[in-house]
This record gives C-alpha cells, structure tokens and sequence, in this order.
C-alpha cells in the first residue's frame, strides 16, 4: 500500500510497552497527570430505546464542553466519542481531548447512552449502530459550532465539526454518516471531518477474536462493565434481562460478548438477532461503496491490535488504494495494539490524530 490514501507507517514502540498486548494495557497502569476535569455539561435530548428494556420519554445524554483556554482562534469544535465500556471519564480519552485542546480545538466529550457519570439520564445501552441517539448530538454540536462563533471572531468562516471516535465509538460514527450526510435542519455535511482510531468495521469477526483464549481476561473485563452499566439502569431492566444477566454467572447464559449482545443489545435495539445486528451494524461493506460521500476520514489500526482484527482496515485500503478521489486515508502501524500507539514521546496516536485535523483546514 503506497499511495497517499493509505499507507504502513513506522511506529516506535515505547520500553517497556512493546507489542499489542502492552500498548493496549499501558493506559490501565500508567496515567499521566491531567488538568482537573472542568468539562461544561451540556444534555442532549434522545428518543427513548426502540423497543424492550424499560425507558422513560424525557432521556438524555451528558456530554461534557472544554474549550482553549489561552487563544482567541478556534480551530474547530471535535465531538469525541468513547470504546465498549468507556466514558468521558477514561484516561486515554481525556488524554486525547488535551492535546486537541493544546492545539486550540474545542472538543465535546459524549457518554453514550449508559456510560457513566450520564447513567442516571437515559435507560438502556449502547450499540454500534445507534442513530437516534447520535442526530440530535451532531445537531447539537453544530448548534454550539454556530454560538462559538460568535465569542470566537477571529474566526474566518464558520467553525467546523469534526468527530474521533475511539474504538466502537468510531463504528458509531460510521454507520451515522452512512445513513445520513447531511444534516436536514442545517443542510450542512453531517461532519467535516471524521476520525476512527482502532474502530472495528466487521462486528462478527471482532466477536470472534474477543472470545479466543488468549483474549479471556478482556473479555471478562468488557463484560463485566458491560452487564454492570446494563443493572444499572435508572429505569430498571425487564425480569427476563435480569435473569440472564444476573443468574447467568455459572457459564450457561450471558457469559461472552456475542451472548449480552443476543441477549441485550439486539433486541433493545429491534434487530432481530445478534446476527442481524452485528450485519446490519457492520460499515465495512457499505463504507466501501460509499466512500465520495463521506466527510475526509481517517482510520488508524495497529496490525497487532488484539481486539480488532486489521483484516477490516486492510480490505478498505486496498478499496481505497483503488480509487484516487477516495476521502479515506486509512493508516496501518505494525505496532500499537488497541488504541495504544504509546511512543518515545508519549501517544503517538494522540499526537497523529491532532496533526491530522489541524492540517485538514489549514
């Protein structure tokens, strides 16, 4: 892969985070020291869940604002969405709202639907294709675009919108644009920039490679944030949720990834079954046709990511590396690991992805 769509970068890994497993984990036991969390909270109004689970007509998500502190130039406003288990809360995630943040980007951090510290705002969870919850975000954020630009005049034109999403959050981001380009109340692109880092774009086969052997204890902590989040609900759960859930524990129910999303995600989120959702939410082979509609994008994948397989990425390069006018830039590492890419000089990733939007309106 040599053209400029996509490419293999060198990555150097940071001693002693060497190899997948490491760089996925490094953020688990080393944190570097952040500014206090001074996020303004903004709610967005959501529909409630499609159907099952029990909801309440008034749900929100919390997303929380921080803005430069120390220029009057606003580069752009990035929504940044978290993984499987995450929140605005997580470390790497905060870590990357920083760095835009030192570059003079406004960033919105989101917790979907069930993260926590928004749990108490709306019932149910999230899945990898959850539209109704992400529109009236985007809208939201493009709102607030629209009132920055009014305290920012320095700014020439209007402030553009730009989306990271970090693992999952990335799929989501993903499957709204492919259903949506536009925004229909703005007539504006639904996103003026996309990036998707360690995102899966084949649901079924990053299923599969949780539940290998080697992958047991991440598979065990996902899922036990996951059915955490779900019990959790201000709204309470149905008893039949309960009993999977809860009297599941002795290895007969929901006791894998693929199990809680049959048992929980597909139904709450009217697929028919788990095979329908991780199909229907899968963008890899509908982003491959639809690419000259999509904002500038790009993917970054580490090829020893233990989570998400890279096969994903390298069948959309090799889509990409034949299309000269693609919006894709998908660039794989050699190493990396999941949403890790910790360098010399601190996350490489991090830095990547800031560089990106900032040479995008340059």
């Amino acid at each position: 892969m040599s053209n400029q769509n996509s490419r293999v970068l060198l990555f150097e890994q940071r001693l002693p985070w060497l190899g997948g497993d490491l760089q996925t984990l490094r953020d688990t036991f080393i944190r570097e020291k952040l500014p206090n969390d001074e996020g303004l909270p903004v709610y967005v109004a959501i529909p409630p869940l499609p159907v099952g689970g029990c909801s309440s007509k008034n749900e929100y998500l919390l997303a929380l604002l921080d803005l430069p502190k120390e220029t009057n130039h606003l580069r752009g406003l990035v929504l940044l969405l978290h993984g499987l288990g995450g929140s605005s809360r997580r470390h790497g995630l905060r870590r990357m709202g920083q760095k835009l943040l030192n570059l003079g980007f406004g960033v919105l951090r989101l917790n979907l639907r069930g993260a926590d510290p928004g749990r108490h705002l709306a019932g149910g969870t999230y899945a990898a294709q959850c539209n109704s919850d992400l529109f009236p975000v985007l809208l939201k954020a493009r709102e607030i675009c629209n009132f920055l630009e009014e305290d920012f005049k320095s700014f020439s034109g209007s402030i553009p919108l730009f989306a990271v999403g970090i693992s999952l959050g990335g799929t989501m981001l993903l499957n709204a644009c492919l259903a949506k380009t536009k925004s229909v109340k703005t007539n504006r692109p639904l996103l003026d920039g996309l990036v998707c880092t360690s995102s899966p774009l084949d649901l079924g086969s990053c299923s599969t490679s949780i539940e290998l052997p080697r992958n047991r204890f991440y598979q065990y902590w996902l899922l036990k944030r996951l059915v955490r989040q779900t019990l959790a609900d201000p709204f309470g759960i149905t008893e039949k949720e309960r009993e999977l859930l809860v009297f599941g524990k002795d290895g007969n129910s929901v006791n894998t990834i693929r199990a809680f999303d049959a048992a929980i995600t597909a139904p709450r989120w009217a697929f028919k079954d788990v095979d329908e959702y991780y199909f229907k939410a899968s963008p890899l082979p509908r982003i491959s046709k639809n690419h000259l509609e999509f904002p500038q994008t790009l993917f970054l994948q580490a090829l020893d990511d233990p989570w998400v397989p890279a096969e994903g990425a390298k069948k959309l390069a090799a889509v990409v590396d034949n299309t000269k006018s693609s919006r894709f830039k998908v660039v794989l590492t050699s190493h990396g690991g999941h949403n890790g890419f910790h360098g010399k000089n601190g996350c490489w990733g991090d830095s990547f992805v800031a560089n990106w939007l900032t040479e995008l309106f340059q």
